[in-house]
């Protein structure tokens, strides 16, 4: 058995340990940076959810694929440049990493013109960073107003990367009420370090590199 699916059966099995039911969990497999040759294997043994970064590595990798196998989803994990939209839309099936009015509307008008709907998480910057992309906590009613009233998105839920400085579960914790208070179904939290914690804080969608395809060179 390939390693990477021997993996994913071990974050799986703990999920499984420590959490009775959750038939709603999504494993997004973060496979950036790795060769199709170690991504294959958990696409032949069933798994469907694979997460990108860069643009031009998606569409090298995953065009020809997800015309071959169409139950494939996508999801653009990385920070989305508005060049970016017109080859993002066509090719994932998810963004996570909605982060501007102006992104919003550039994806409204190449999902118009494509006649496709994605599902799409609105990036927040739970830890108030100034580095980090995001929107900040004061500014999300207006944001996801405007994105789902006026643009017509699918804004499915809410995402963050918390800071690294303090302990993650409070910024979960944060995120989950926000999502309730929005009546948002869905959210995108924890990587390989802290998804148990995630998952308790009500994350529906864990994003899981190194854990399923070892340490990146």
């Amino acid at each position: 058995m390939h390693k990477s699916i021997n993996n994913l059966a071990l974050v799986k099995e703990q999920i499984k340990t420590n959490f009775s039911s959750l038939n709603n969990l999504k494993i997004i497999a973060v496979s950036k940076t790795y060769p199709m040759s170690e991504i294959d294997p958990l696409i032949q043994s069933g798994h469907i959810h694979f997460g990108e970064n860069k643009v031009q590595e998606a569409i090298d990798k995953w065009t020809n694929v997800k015309r071959t196998h169409e139950n494939l989803k996508l999801h653009m994990i990385g920070k989305l440049q508005t060049n970016k939209v017109k080859y993002v839309v066509p090719l994932f099936d998810y963004i996570h990493s909605l982060d501007n009015i102006k992104l919003a509307e550039k994806i409204a008008k190449e999902q118009e013109k494509l006649r496709k709907n994605l599902k799409i998480f609105i990036q927040v910057n739970i830890g108030n960073e100034p580095q980090k992309s995001g929107i900040l906590i004061n500014d999300l009613e207006l944001f996801l107003k405007s994105c789902v009233k006026e643009l017509k998105l699918n804004i499915i839920g809410l995402m963050c990367i918390p800071p690294q400085s303090k302990p993650v579960k409070e910024y979960f914790k944060k995120m989950h009420e926000l999502n309730k208070f929005f009546n948002l179904k869905e959210l995108s939290m924890g990587m390989s370090q802290d998804y148990l914690d995630a998952i308790n804080y009500g994350s529906t969608y864990v994003r899981i590199g190194s854990s399923i395809f070892g340490q990146r060179s």
